[in-house]
């Protein structure tokens, strides 16, 4: 089934049927895309499998476009009014925020209903000292679809609102708006830091992310660009988001809110078979982000084996134990730590195993590119050769050094790690068509040790094209009967290739200092930050007009009214 999720799928199947557990499998092949809407139980699901036994054959459901627009889980749907309390320097003082957040019509398993409400208020704050935060948000039911996961969880939402707040503070008090985050950003001295809603961010480069991305669109130079369009007439805005975010939770963070699944924990079982390839068995399931060949490096670095000798199995419910999948910005954090963790274990057994066979201390031995070797030597043996020597020639090995070349590790973060990153973006307003052009798009992001950075940049351009749909054109709409008006791709807007500018990425590589290999989670950044950068963008471009933006997405009849109502309150002066 096209799932991120096929180890939470198997559980709770095999409980509802009341069903040996070997009897329900469930396999994601080649999913073309998860972002959170496929990371959830759905009733066909349940009644697929329940049909299947009843009938005693193979019962096969497909759902269409529209079916999918209609029932599948939405996510974004907040009102929100907010304070901010600053002294006459630019620094922050308080925050008030109270969150209305639209759940649906029923809860989703197994993130419950409050998952998106309560990571807005939870997550307001953002990278920045807030001494003092009040926060309350209310869920409430409506006709509307479900509100589950989608890419970002609550953190768009948020980032927006503290990011408008932060742009529409600095041009109060007339300083820079890259200036008045320096001001307020946490700085490295003073990490690990607990904000005001209880969560804590350990050293990550909220400071550096500003500077960095401030250095690569060249920022001074861009702002004096805008002053001469400006001065023809132009509507050009320069919009800037700084967020942080917490990824690659574990079991604190999964049990402390009551959840009823173990999201906070990965195993990962690597093995060394008698032809001497490894296989690394996991309970994630990629859907896109190129898991399987980040995994297989993490597994060649620690265990000194080469990636084409690697295959990796993940996605489905009977490789490993126990499994949840991939959502939350976690599989690099949970599953290259499990993986890391247990390669290493590995390579211990398989030099014991090679120290006796080459007849040389286990301090002298070394592990590269398939290959075990005495330093300082030419004397070497590849891992095929230790691994027929272990599994098939008995007569090699005495009984007590023979090594089982299988491991397995499961892997706990406990809380998690910070992940943070700067958005800044270009743009320009048509005047006449109301038509939104993203010039220039730089992201600074730190994201820990980068496994692939091929494979980050891809996550980060593709979450930002998303942002950019959040931010300008992607709303599900209702009637007032409660009739989906967006039921197909020709009234749901999503941007083009041509909506979305060229990207650049800038890695910071702050290793965490909380995970195991300082991997830190990025899967759902540019999500995060884009809109709030989009919208400070439009807010700094209509400056001129006295307009502000409050709500998104921006779209074009938005964006019409607003100017609109903006010249025609200028007229009536």
């Amino acid at each position: 089934m096209s799932t991120q999720i096929p180890g939470i799928i198997r559980d709770l199947l095999a409980d509802l049927l009341k069903a040996p557990g070997h009897s329900v499998r469930v396999v994601a092949p080649d999913v073309g895309g998860g972002f959170g809407g496929k990371a959830s139980l759905y009733q066909e699901e349940i009644v697929v499998s329940v049909l299947a036994r009843r009938l005693g054959r193979t019962v096969c459901w497909t759902g269409d476009r529209l079916e999918d627009l209609a029932s599948t889980s939405q996510g974004f749907d907040e009102i929100v009014d907010a304070e901010l309390a600053l002294d006459n320097d630019g620094r922050i003082l308080a925050l008030a925020a109270e969150v209305i957040g639209d759940i649906g019509a029923h809860s989703i398993y197994p993130w419950t209903a409050a998952l998106e409400p309560v990571q807005v208020v939870s997550f307001m704050p953002g990278p920045y000292r807030v001494p003092t935060y009040r926060g309350h948000t209310r869920a409430v039911a409506t006709c509307k679809a479900p509100t589950g996961p989608y890419r970002g969880v609550g953190r768009p939402i948020s980032t927006f609102v503290m990011e408008r707040l932060i742009d529409m503070a600095a041009r109060r008090l007339a300083i820079d708006p890259a200036e008045f985050r320096l001001r307020n950003l946490i700085r490295a001295e003073e990490f690990p830091y607990k904000v005001a809603s209880g969560i804590v961010w350990d050293r990550s480069g909220f400071v550096e992310s500003v500077t960095s991305a401030c250095a690569a669109i060249g920022y001074a130079t861009l702002r004096e660009e805008q002053a001469k369009a400006r001065a023809e007439g132009r509507l050009v805005g320069i919009g800037i988001a700084t967020y942080a975010e917490l990824t690659g939770i574990g079991s604190r963070i999964s049990a402390a809110p009551g959840m009823p699944i173990n999201t906070g924990t990965e195993s990962a079982t690597i093995r060394l078979d008698s032809s001497g390839a490894v296989t690394g068995n996991f309970g994630i399931a990629s859907h896109g982000q190129g898991l399987e060949t980040t995994l297989a490096q993490v597994i060649a670095d620690e265990l000194g084996a080469r990636i084409e000798d690697i295959r990796i199995l993940q996605g489905d419910s009977a490789v490993v134990a126990h499994s949840t999948g991939t959502y939350a910005s976690r599989s690099a954090v949970l599953a290259g730590g499990a993986a890391t963790l247990a390669s290493r274990l590995l390579k211990e057994k398989v030099i014991r195993a090679a120290a006796h066979l080459l007849e040389a201390p286990v301090e002298d031995i070394e592990a590269a590119g398939g290959m075990v070797f005495v330093g300082g030597t030419d004397r070497s043996l590849t891992f095929r050769e230790i691994a027929k020597a272990v599994y098939s020639e008995l007569g090699r090995m005495p009984k007590d050094a023979r090594e089982e070349l299988e491991v397995t590790k499961v892997y706990d973060p406990h809380f998690g790690t910070t992940t943070s990153a700067t958005h800044i973006v270009a743009l320009e307003i048509d005047p006449a068509t109301y038509k939104v052009k993203l010039n220039r798009y730089v992201v600074a992001e730190d994201c820990g040790r980068v496994i692939n950075p091929m494979i980050v940049d891809g996550q980060v351009h593709g979450a930002v094209a998303q942002g950019i749909g959040a931010a300008l054109y992607e709303e599900v709409i209702y009637d007032d009967a409660g009739r989906l008006l967006t039921a197909s791709l020709a009234d749901y807007a999503i941007p083009t290739a041509s909506e979305v500018p060229a990207i650049k990425t800038v890695h910071l590589e702050t290793e965490s200092p909380s995970t195991v290999g300082g991997f830190r989670g990025m899967g759902e950044g540019g999500t995060i930050g884009a809109p709030a950068a989009i919208a400070n963008a439009l807010a700094d471009a209509l400056a001129p007009l006295g307009a502000e933006i409050f709500e998104l997405p921006m779209t074009l009849e938005r964006l019409y009214r607003l100017i609109e109502k903006v010249k025609a309150g200028a007229q009536g002066e």
